[in-house]
């Protein structure tokens, strides 16, 4: 039924798809950018219907009650529970909360927006590279070009270490893709 209303969304709007989700990735962080609108969520994720990507994205486990649980859980949300696992421990971290979902799981892909806001941020948020690293999985960069009217899946970043060069690749890449409000996009 996703797939079908997302072919009639593109259809409808005049979108096209491009790229094509790595073969035989099992376990990956998917990159969402630019990230200036919340039409981006609406569109990435009829994209990845489309593609047909099991695509899954994170959410406090608080959103996810009632209705709109059930809503968010059939759409691909995992629901993340930061709090102690004992009395006395810290809340654990949303990278360590993240990476113990790919520990976890045999097949997971998890879509973030690295600027974190639909503003524009001259530093990235880290949480997803990091993640990466700690889940041993690839990143794959997902992109939306409001220009052309294409959404799709670009080039796969296996993290060196390096986060400054690996970050500076990504936004290489998504320097070329134009945001709904592109004064807010990859600069």
């Amino acid at each position: 039924m996703m797939k079908l209303l997302s072919r009639f969304l593109f259809w409808i709007t005049g979108w096209k798809l491009e790229g094509k989700f790595p073969e035989g990735v099992k376990k990956v962080v998917i990159t969402a950018a630019p990230h200036t609108s919340n039409w981006d969520f609406v569109y990435a994720r009829a994209a990845f219907y489309l593609l047909e990507v099991p695509l899954n994205y994170t959410i406090k486990k608080e959103f996810m009650v009632g209705p709109l649980g059930w809503m968010l859980k059939s759409m691909g949300a995992i629901p993340i529970d930061r709090s102690p696992k004992k009395p006395g421990e810290k809340r654990q971290s949303t990278v360590d909360a993240m990476a113990g979902l790919f520990q976890s799981r045999d097949e997971l892909a998890v879509m973030v927006t690295p600027e974190g806001t639909r503003k524009y941020v001259p530093e990235w948020r880290t949480g997803f590279y990091y993640t990466a690293i700690k889940g041993g999985v690839p990143i794959v960069l997902g992109f939306l070009d409001y220009k052309h009217k294409i959404a799709g899946i670009g080039p796969t970043i296996y993290p060196s270490g390096n986060v400054e060069e690996d970050i500076e690749k990504m936004k290489t890449f998504y320097r070329t893709k134009t945001g709904k409000y592109p004064e807010l996009g990859v600069k």
